[in-house]
């Protein structure tokens, strides 16, 4: 989940163009192997999470409305968690 936390918040927050971000930045950014972010990212595609572009030179992601609401989400249930001492 954290990872998937970490792959949404990028795609929200720090893409460094208006396409979306690269694997290659998302692997960086969510510090995990090309073959596990690509299992990733073909989920959170199909889930609607992630919205997938293609160009002449490589596929980029940006979240999706939906993705916007799954965070959110994540993101209360995170610190509700950490209310009460739990790490997630």
């Amino acid at each position: 989940m954290s990872i998937i936390g970490d792959i949404l918040s990028t795609t929200r927050d720090e893409v460094p163009d208006e396409s979306g971000a690269s694997v290659t930045y998302l692997i960086r950014k969510a510090n995990v192997s090309y073959g596990r972010l690509a299992k990733i990212l073909e989920t959170l595609v199909q889930q609607g999470l992630l919205e997938q572009t293609t160009s002449d030179r490589a596929c980029k992601y940006r979240i999706s409305s939906r993705g916007r609401e799954f965070l959110q989400a994540y993101r209360g249930f995170r610190e509700f968690a950490d209310s009460f001492g739990l790490r997630i």
